[in-house]
């Protein structure tokens, strides 16, 4: 499929090269660690534990593997890291060739990217593993009679974190016992984002003193929404920071075209008017979660497709109202959250404008359900500490 699919090809060059990485960076006298996950989403959840891990094991080489090409192009550059590479496929040959190489003192996978051939040979050489921030679901292999090679593969690990009780119970039913309910790192990761230095002077120019709604992460469908509501709207003293998922410069340049208000990119911010904008689109990564800060209201995007919901607990974080769409079945974080009264769920762009006019108009709404949402991470963090604390850190 690679010559046809440019992520499928990014995968399968990498993946070529990475035993030639691994004997040009790591020689047999080095100790080790091992970190897997499966894409950025994983890498940003078990980040908390990673720091951890790396400063408390200074004289150790820290190797840090992908599946997905997005979670390598992005982090490659891992600061927790020494070798960032993508894993190898699984077979046998593979997983043997991968563990002569690294032989980790430890080995953490995050969530599910379960590779039964490399966790069967860390089990037959009695390698260290442990999984943090399981998920586990009814309808999955690990329990269905065809699972047995993924089954086997979990006892593999010495230990499994799970995110919920759900999850310790499936566990059970397979005979698997060595399980700790600890919680989803997440909270972890986005409770440190408070002690980092969010600031940013260009945001803080763009907004003013006016409210400001910041959608992240939006996919088309959900940007139709504010092209219409921007468009047809009386909102001139609210202004709005878009991050779209797709920053390919056509449709960043299409979806600006389509705006009938004055409209800055982050690419070309210095030579812009802030103040005069109203609609500010971050054709850039890495600077969203910052930007939350700044937001009055928050959109959290892929829920009105079948994309799957982007991270809604970077905002929450911040004490401000979240606005969604419906299609967020999987993502127990976002329920809990509507529950709670934090978040809002619309389905289409009569309810989007009902909840979002309804935000704009009502400060006191906006505060209120701001600090149900921060209240709800600040109870629900703390399993870096009980990861530690089983490895004795």
């Amino acid at each position: 499929m690679a010559p046809f699919n440019l992520k499928i090809k990014k995968g399968v060059v990498g993946r070529n090269k990475t035993f030639e990485v691994l004997r040009a960076q790591l020689s047999k006298t080095d100790k080790t660690l091992w970190f897997h996950c499966a894409s950025l989403g994983e890498y940003e959840q078990g980040l908390p534990v990673f720091k951890e891990l790396r400063s408390h094991y200074k004289n150790h080489k820290i190797i840090l593997s992908f599946f997905s090409p997005s979670g390598y192009d992005i982090r490659k550059e891992s600061p927790i890291a020494d070798v960032v590479v993508y894993l190898p496929l699984d077979t046998e040959k593979n997983a043997t060739l991968f563990l002569d190489l690294v032989n980790p003192e430890l080995t953490i996978f995050v969530k599910y990217d379960i590779w039964p051939n490399f966790l069967k040979t860390l089990k037959s050489r009695n390698l260290r593993a442990i999984l943090i921030s399981a998920a586990f679901r009814p309808h999955q292999a690990f329990f269905k009679y065809y699972g047995k090679q993924l089954r086997d593969a979990l006892f593999a690990f010495e230990h499994i974190f799970t995110q919920n009780e759900g999850s310790k119970e499936l566990l059970k039913s397979i005979g698997y016992n060595k399980v700790t309910v600890s919680g989803d790192t997440r909270f972890d990761r986005v409770y440190s984002q408070l002690a980092l230095d969010n600031d940013l002077d260009f945001i803080s120019k763009f907004k003013g003193g006016k409210a400001c709604v910041v959608a992240g992460s939006t996919w088309p469908e959900d940007e139709a929404l504010f092209i219409e509501y921007i468009n047809s709207q009386s909102v001139k003293d609210v202004k709005f920071i878009l991050a779209p998922h797709n920053i390919k410069s056509s449709h960043i340049q299409q979806f600006k075209n389509k705006l009938s208000v004055k409209t800055v990119f982050f690419s070309n911010k210095d030579n812009q008017d802030l103040e005069s904008a109203q609609v500010f689109i971050l054709d850039t990564i890495g600077v969203l979660t910052k930007v939350y800060q700044y937001a009055d209201i928050a959109y959290v995007g892929g829920a009105m497709g079948a994309t799957g919901l982007h991270n809604t607990l970077e905002p929450a974080v911040f004490g401000v109202p979240i606005i969604i769409g419906n299609h967020h079945s999987k993502f127990p974080e976002a329920q809990a959250m509507i529950d709670n009264g934090g978040m809002f769920s619309v389905s289409n762009q009569n309810s989007f404008n009902t909840v979002l006019e309804g935000l704009i108009a009502n400060q006191d709404r906006r505060l209120e359900s701001g600090i149900k949402n921060f209240k709800y991470i600040e109870k629900n963090k703390g399993a870096v500490i009980q990861i530690l604390h089983y490895l004795r850190i």
